[in-house]
């Protein structure tokens, strides 16, 4: 028993430090390693993100992954548990995503999306619950400008003018 409550103590304390530490891509990323979060290489967390308080083996991170400031993760919740984010995928700010989630390569969540249900990969999703509105044709990375991402999205669906006044 003591020794289960100095693992949770010390998750606890790293989880703290890492929301307000620098370095979103050197010692955030470290101190949530070290609490056991499976995190890839080239990983960006940003300010003040929650990753799983209490179980952070259930949270895996593929490589290059952007956690935007104030993300939450829970990964796990009466029985759910787990959350992958592959290669590639972007959570915008403000995000939340629940258990039993996988964000696929390359997606993108929405700021202040709430991720119930898993994101198919190169897709964007928004809203609460968040609905994929667009496929990507490129990757939201470091090696893609904000113009040629938009560039590439194709909406999933056409929206309709509005009916004409009478």
């Amino acid at each position: 028993m003591p020794e289960n409550l100095f693992i949770g103590q010390k998750n606890r304390i790293l989880q703290h430090v890492a929301r307000f530490a620098p370095g979103a891509t050197t010692l955030r990323v470290r101190l949530h390693r070290w609490r056991g979060v499976r995190i890839g290489e080239g990983v960006w967390i940003g300010y003040d993100s929650v990753i799983e308080t209490s179980r952070p083996h259930l949270v895996s991170i593929g490589d290059r992954a952007v956690i935007s400031l104030r993300v939450t993760l829970v990964a796990h919740f009466r029985g759910a548990e787990g959350i992958t984010i592959e290669s590639d995928a972007f959570i915008g700010p403000c995000a939340v995503v629940l258990p039993n989630v996988t964000i696929g390569h390359g997606a993108v969540v929405s700021a202040g999306s709430v991720v119930t249900a898993s994101v198919p990969p190169m897709t964007v999703v928004q809203g609460n619950p968040a609905r994929p509105v667009a496929r990507c044709g490129r990757t939201l990375g470091p090696k893609t400008s904000l113009t040629q991402f938009q560039r590439s999205l194709k909406p999933l669906k056409e929206r309709r003018a509005s009916a004409p006044q009478s």
